[in-house]
């Protein structure tokens, strides 16, 4: 037997997902719920652990695995807070960082300045080598030039130091001695190469990613010791697993040696718990909506896989290698309302857990989300958690009141603004992201989760036209849950750019790479954990003339024995899906291999409900809310552990849960699912 414990630590909340047994299924997974003790984020993960086991008196003698999923890694990015770093690179790419891709992020923008690389040139060194494309050694690397180079980066005051050297992802060899002559001439520095990190094409983009690691590397190894050597004090025979930003897991050893793979790992395992309920429930298309105290995140599950992406961005900096595709959008339950120049607007800032939203009592005085939905009654007046976070309506009106003089309406007037505001923002968001993706509102389902998705994902999908819209049985943890059905994951890539191809040499570069998975996925954990092992073989492809590719996957082609002209006709297809056009004619060119190494895991049954409805439901209350625009003077307010199956609720209406408050608009009818979700449709 192993007790299963999945975190996520959010801007305002800390949450816990408990799976007791294996014995247990989907509808018996428990939750826990802690304000996020910031900036000592660990105290609240410690504090949780505690009071779960305690709660089910696990003995110290158990199996107990920990699966954490963290924004740690994300803010000391976003923020900039660790210590100076360095980069090493070839003799004549010293700009390599200022110049990035030429591109400005906002082109009709006067005064918009290209970001601060996170090494200023005074921090980057070149170094006397060169590679060529096919990786032949032109000029050889001088050690000296290298020493000289690391001596310089300590006198700037780097503590730790990146390697990325021209095409030194098709050949490490002088990345691989570079990484030898500091460990052996500078053991005080933490140093890394490109290789070790991401070996893809694009000099620019993989030292970013160089830097970016070492830059949260010692945070990350100093966090996740702490949790571990907790948890082995506590019980010896504990595992820690920390969340990827592909949706997957990996043991905290490597966690801690690569953390740049953290960066989006808590969004990510949201998208994951929404792939397996969406199997689940049948659903072929998935829209997630993560909205917390800080951020609203969405992504997509389509034919029950998560769509990926190799362009994210965490704060100023490209992320090339694969991850879940998520939008983040600034606008949270903490996210502070305010004025610009007369114009309401919407976060990004948040008030986070302290000193929160202003009904929270906490010392806050600025108007926020939570603030909103509670003088709209969408929040109950008897408080969060269950009644242990008490909200201050009062406060709240006082907050908005400045809001309401300036707009010349009163604080519910305000309110109702500020909500209509944050709506139209995420649209602006989510309506070209599913464009992207090729996929239109009315073709999906919506899956909301987070502490305030359950508020606001129905106002979205009311706005966006989407009729059908689930709420996880536990919609609050719901990222938690993510990481405890995750699987280990492993993405490998081997970059043809420049190289002629054959169906043989593909066959061949996709064999390294699954020998590197495995390898890998031996690292992670003990063959008995994992269940059976899957592969994904992916292309990235595009025509000749085209400056950006598309993933196509080959699986299936390479399976049936396809030759090279029947897998580009997959890229056809794939284009013409996306775009609505392809040209058979024009020549196909694959940039990039990549396989995705999945070592699937234990997940919960698929236990259904074995309640049916036995009397009427009644509601618990009715208040007043707004709904379309119009005050509905009692609308009915129900418990959602007094729901049955076979019940039905006419919106509107509210769904209250100890953790989580559900809007039901007008125009839907909800009721629950066999497995204790509950759906939303609309005529």
């Amino acid at each position: 037997m192993v007790f299963r414990i999945g975190i996520d630590i959010g801007g305002t909340f800390t949450d816990f997902a408990i799976w007791k047994d294996e014995s247990d299924g989907y509808v018996e997974i428990g939750s826990h719920k802690l304000p996020t003790t910031y900036p000592n984020f660990a105290e609240a993960v410690i504090r949780g652990v505690i009071e779960i086991t305690e709660r089910y008196a696990i003995s110290p003698d158990a199996s107990v695995l920990v699966v954490h999923g963290t924004t740690i890694s994300t803010n000391a990015v976003i923020e900039r807070s660790q210590p100076p770093v360095a980069l090493l690179t070839t003799q004549g790419y010293r700009d390599l960082l200022g110049i990035a891709r030429l591109r400005l992020d906002k082109p009709i923008d006067l005064f918009n300045r290209r970001p601060t690389p996170i090494a200023p040139r005074e921090r980057v060194f070149e170094v006397r080598e060169r590679l060529l494309s096919d990786g032949s050694v032109d000029t050889p690397l001088d050690d000296e030039s290298v020493l000289a180079a690391l001596r310089a980066a300590r006198e700037k005051g780097a503590q730790a130091v990146g390697i990325c050297f021209l095409h030194g992802y098709r050949n490490p060899v002088h990345e691989l001695r570079a990484l030898e002559l500091a460990k052996a001439h500078f053991p005080d520095l933490e140093v890394m190469a490109s290789h070790e990190v991401w070996p893809q094409q694009s000099e620019y983009e993989r030292a970013v990613l160089t830097l970016l690691n070492v830059y949260v590397k010692r945070l990350m190894d100093s966090y996740l010791k702490e949790v571990d050597d907790f948890l082995h004090s506590r019980f010896p025979r504990s595992r820690l697993t920390v969340t990827k930003s592909n949706g997957g897991v990996m043991s905290s050893a490597e966690a801690r040696e690569v953390p740049i793979h953290t960066l989006l790992s808590g969004p990510a395992a949201g998208v994951t718990a929404a792939q397996v309920v969406g199997n689940l429930l049948g659903l072929e298309q998935v829209l997630t909506f993560d909205m917390g105290g800080t951020s609203t995140d969405v992504s997509l599950v389509e034919r029950g896989r998560p769509v990926t992406t190799g362009q994210a961005e965490v704060g100023d900096f490209p992320l090339l290698m694969p991850v879940t595709a998520i939008e983040a959008m600034g606008a949270g339950g903490g996210s502070v309302i305010w004025l610009d120049a007369g114009v309401l607007k919407v976060g990004p800032r948040s008030a986070r857990s302290q000193p929160g939203p202003a009904c929270y009592g906490q010392g806050g005085c600025e108007p926020t989300l939570t603030d909103a939905y509670l003088l709209m009654n969408y929040l109950s007046p008897e408080g969060l958690l269950g009644g242990k976070l008490s909200l201050d309506r009062s406060r709240a009106e006082e907050a908005f009141q400045p809001i309401a003089d300036v707009l010349g309406t009163d604080v519910i007037g305000a309110a109702q603004s500020a909500i209509a505001v944050a709506t139209s923002t995420m649209m602006t968001r989510v309506l070209p992201f599913l464009a992207r993706c090729g996929v239109g509102p009315s073709d999906l389902a919506l899956m909301i989760y987070g502490g305030a998705g359950g508020i606001h994902g129905p106002l979205l999908a009311d706005e966006c036209g989407i009729k059908h819209i689930v709420v996880p049985r536990l919609p609050s943890v719901f990222c938690a849950f993510g990481g405890i059905v995750s699987d280990l994951v492993h993405d490998g890539v081997h970059s043809l750019q420049g190289l002629s191809l054959s169906r043989d040499e593909i066959v061949r570069h996709f064999g390294h790479l699954r020998t590197e998975g495995d390898v890998w996925l031996k690292r992670q954990s003990n063959d008995e954990q994992i269940l059976t092992v899957d592969r994904v073989h992916l292309a990235d492809m595009r025509y000749g003339a085209q400056s950006f590719t598309i993933p196509v996957d080959l699986s299936d082609g390479l399976a049936a024995g396809l030759e090279l002209d029947a897998l580009f006709a997959l890229f056809h297809r794939e284009h013409h899906r996306l775009f609505g056009h392809c040209d058979e004619k024009s020549p196909v060119v694959i940039d990039n291999l990549r396989l995705r190494t999945i070592g699937r895991q234990a997940k919960p049954a698929a236990m259904t409900l074995n309640h049916a409805r036995q009397t009427e439901l009644q509601p618990m209350e009715t208040r007043p809310i707004l709904a379309d625009g119009r005050w509905i003077e009692h609308a009915p307010v129900y418990s959602w552990p007094e729901i049955r199956i076979g019940h039905r609720i006419e919106g509107p209406a509210i769904v209250h849960q100890e953790l989580a408050t559900i809007l039901v608009p007008q125009g839907y009818r909800a009721q629950l699912s066999a497995f204790g979700d509950l759906e939303m449709t609309k005529e």
